[in-house]
């Protein structure tokens, strides 16, 4: 195994001192140029607060922004995916109608700001649809177990339509591009193989499940992971329709103490914890297939 030497020149020391000057500069003008008084021991209390009747510490605003950040994004990651792959395949299809209908749906989503998207959804689903199905009047009307289980999951019951609109907004908006990245995986794989599988005699939805989709998925994972990594940074946009995620949360606490550059700071910590964990388990799942794929 030939190993690369690691070559430390002055283009790097230059880019160094660079870095290290536009920290320092970037420290000194918050310090004396704001004017700003920091106050880092209040923030912990807005993490986790201590229950005197509960006898231990429970989740304050900013921790239940970050569960409810954590569940909108599996929701809308596991909605988009079915979304994406659905699409995908239509994509991908001899037809020409389907092709032009998932073309349709990837170029409207992924040309239309997703601002504009969450009031669309929310005015008419939060506003028309949803009420005609009575869901918070039947969650509401449901034991407390039953109650206590659909917020651990998804959100309370008096939050529901704000909820689902985001989830359904996010979902819509992410799968046209995970429309594209099952339609570039299907599309990498060899004409060879499907010429090879047509003149074995399977039909074309045997090829797709038996060849083609199974080498897909392997292509698709990592960027998939990608993808799943922006819905997590696109969800705060939902903060628009009161969905109390992170971002919102944050705003109520800037809003309630003033602690403007401490409660975004937190904020970004708290993102990047989340988005970084992801990235470092999506890596690892890559890896794992790789030495799958080299009989490693």
């Amino acid at each position: 195994m030939i190993t690369r030497r690691t070559r430390f020149g002055w283009l790097d020391l230059l880019i160094a001192a660079g870095m290290a000057a536009a920290a320092a500069y970037f420290f000194y003008r918050i310090r004396l140029g704001l004017n700003y008084q920091w106050e880092w021991g209040a923030i912990p209390q807005y993490l986790f607060r201590y229950d005197a009747d509960a006898g231990r510490y429970v989740a304050n605003v900013l921790m239940d922004g970050f569960a409810m950040t954590v569940r909108l994004s599996v929701w809308a990651t596991v909605l988009a995916t079915l979304i994406g792959v659905f699409m995908g395949l239509m994509r991908a299809s001899h037809s020409r109608f389907r092709r032009l209908s998932a073309a349709a749906y990837v170029e409207l989503m992924r040309n239309t700001p997703p601002l504009v998207l969450i009031f669309i959804f929310y005015f008419f689903i939060g506003d028309q649809l949803l009420p005609a199905t009575g869901l918070e009047l039947h969650l509401r009307g449901q034991p407390e177990a039953v109650q206590r289980l659909f917020a651990l999951l998804a959100a309370p019951p008096g939050q529901a339509a704000a909820f689902v609109s985001a989830v359904l907004t996010l979902s819509i908006f992410e799968g046209a591009y995970i429309t594209e990245i099952v339609r570039a995986g299907i599309r990498s794989i060899e004409q060879g193989q499907r010429e090879a599988a047509a003149a074995l005699g399977f039909s074309a939805w045997q090829r797709m499940r038996h060849i083609i989709l199974p080498q897909a998925v392997q292509r698709i994972l990592p960027p998939l992971g990608g993808q799943f990594i922006s819905t997590i940074k696109d969800s705060a946009i939902v903060s628009v329709i009161s969905v109390p995620e992170l971002t919102f949360r944050g705003m109520e606490l800037m809003a309630a103490t003033y602690l403007t550059f401490e409660t975004w700071i937190t904020i970004t910590g708290l993102y990047f914890i989340l988005t970084f964990g992801c990235s470092a388990g999506f890596q690892r799942l890559e890896a794992g297939l790789r030495r799958r794929r080299s009989g490693g």
